[in-house]
């Protein structure tokens, strides 16, 4: 319970954190259109973005607005009632949280569109921190599936054969 508390804590920072970038990036870069800050590399480039992650899917404001709310519910439950977290999924369900919360301020009160800001030379969408901590948080949870889940149910199967057992130790010695 404790730790869900911090995880869910941990999110409040990072929405504060995403919130203040893209005031600054609203006050400051929206008025000059693009600040240089790695010649060829990096660019805080300011975009509204109607689109879900990276511009894909735009105008879908609503559809976004409920995805995103159901999901951040889910997972905020889940921190709560699923068992078997680790610091990794609680880790990877903070940083999805913070992201789409983050975002989904954005949509509520910018008419629809999401404030971007990050512009990597090499890659063509324009980004903000919130895609950043949904996109970190992902593969955090894919790595929790892919190699923890396997771990703990084997440890969950060892404890339950080792109950087992000790049931059956105790009946054959009464």
């Amino acid at each position: 319970m404790l730790l869900g508390i911090f995880a869910l804590i941990g999110a409040a920072v990072l929405v504060v954190i995403d919130q203040v970038i893209k005031f600054l990036a609203t006050t400051y870069i929206k008025p000059i259109g693009t600040l240089e800050i790695i010649p060829g590399f990096l660019d805080f480039t300011y975009h509204g973005n109607d689109g879900a992650a990276f511009g894909i899917l735009s105008s879908q404001t609503w559809i976004f607005v409920i995805i995103t709310a159901l999901v951040c519910i889910a997972l905020i439950v889940g921190l709560f009632v699923y068992k078997k977290h680790t610091t990794l999924s609680r880790m990877a369900c903070a940083l999805i949280i913070a992201g789409g919360i983050g975002n989904l301020i954005d949509r509520v009160f910018n008419n629809g569109y999401v404030i971007d800001y990050i512009h990597v030379k090499f890659f063509p969408p324009i980004f903000n921190f919130a895609d950043c901590c949904v996109s970190i948080g992902v593969v955090l949870l894919f790595i929790y599936v892919i190699f923890c889940t396997d771990s703990l149910r084997k440890e969950s199967s060892a404890k339950k054969k080792q109950k087992k057992e000790k049931v059956k130790h105790e009946q054959d010695h009464e």
